[in-house]
């Protein structure tokens, strides 16, 4: 399966990796029939270099937006800083979002970030393609 999101989005969640690091960020992309709608920041509640939670107050503001209008979480991103755009042993038993693609930023080259996107299912991890729009 193929994830479209737009450019600015996939820019935005770089912009986002940059301004948090050292620490992990995260966020989410709101979508609708597939389609990415909004993006959200949100505060990673660890403020850690190594792992994130969406801030729950965040959290519930976003779901709270998302029902709303009708939208779903199409997409929950993060950050790694000093390690590759894949899914760590943390970030599948944390995935919790099994409809949701998970898309990770990579800094461990902060001139050349790494945007990827993955469908993690049961424990299981596979790529999916990226297709900036």
């Amino acid at each position: 399966m193929t994830l479209p999101l737009p450019q600015s989005f996939i820019d935005e969640i770089v912009a986002h990796a940059k301004d948090d690091a050292p620490n992990e960020c995260c966020g989410i992309i709101a979508g609708w029939d597939g389609r990415a709608v909004k993006l959200f920041r949100a505060k990673n509640a660890e403020a850690s270099p190594y792992r994130y939670n969406v801030e729950p107050k965040d959290l519930f503001r976003i779901f709270r937006e998302c029902e709303e209008n009708g939208w779903g979480f199409l997409a929950i991103y993060h950050s790694h800083t000093a390690s590759e755009a894949y899914p760590s042993a943390t970030d599948v038993r944390l995935a919790t979002w099994p409809e949701a693609y998970y898309v990770l930023v990579s800094l461990q080259d902060a001139d050349k970030p790494v945007v990827r996107a993955f469908r993690i299912l049961d424990g299981a991890i596979s790529e999916e393609e990226l297709a900036a729009t």
